[in-house]
């Protein structure tokens, strides 16, 4: 058991250096300011296999990470509160993905791939919310002076952000549909891939 918890954590956090690194891939689409994070990915895959505890987890190193590596340094710090929001909360509630851990293998293991691919895309719209959910707040209350003149803070936050959201959610549903197609035993821990192969 102390084996195993260790290799999830070690696991955890060579996800989340991941997430981290993806992040320097550019994500803005077009001029706007809609973003399409990357990272996003491998976190949700890792509480796929490993459930939302440890999925959050991953999500607030992950955010850590960010917080250090580029949001102290390019201003995208405004606060003691908005930083919290942003970098430790909205990163780490991507792994609420994981809530769906046993229906996921469940359907896996009993070869049902339009249910899985459903689960799947369940998933990416459960953390690509959370995060983006998050981001909408602290842009409403955080960054609406930013707002272009005349223009509801809310309204501002929601058109950013909810873009940002759908195309998130698009591109993870997308990527985790191929990944299940070439490679399903992301999904699931060695040894219940293993207990799958063995049944075939």
């Amino acid at each position: 058991m102390q084996h195993q918890r260790l290799l999830i954590q070690i696991e955890g956090a060579i996800i989340a250096a991941f997430a981290m690194a993806l992040e320097y891939i550019p994500h803005t689409v077009g001029p706007s300011a809609i973003e399409v994070s990357f990272g996003i990915i491998p976190i949700i895959i890792y509480s796929l296999r490993r459930g939302a505890a440890a999925g959050m987890v991953s999500g607030l190193i992950w955010g850590l990470l960010d917080l250090v590596l580029r949001g102290l340094g390019n201003g995208s710090v405004l606060n003691v509160w908005q930083g919290l929001l942003e970098f430790t909360i909205a990163f780490m509630v991507v792994g609420l993905a994981g809530v769906l851990q046993k229906p996921v293998q469940a359907s896996i293991q009993q070869n049902t791939k339009v249910k899985t691919i459903a689960l799947l895309w369940s998933a990416a719209f459960i953390g690509t919310f959370a995060k983006y959910f998050c981001h909408f707040l602290a842009g409403a209350i955080y960054w609406g002076s930013y707002a272009p003149k005349g223009m509801n803070a809310w309204l501002y936050s929601l058109t950013v952000n909810g873009g940002s959201f759908v195309a998130g959610f698009i591109l993870n549903g997308i990527v985790f549909g191929i990944l299940l197609a070439m490679i399903p035993k992301l999904y699931l821990p060695k040894d219940m891939f293993l207990k799958v192969q063995s049944e075939k």
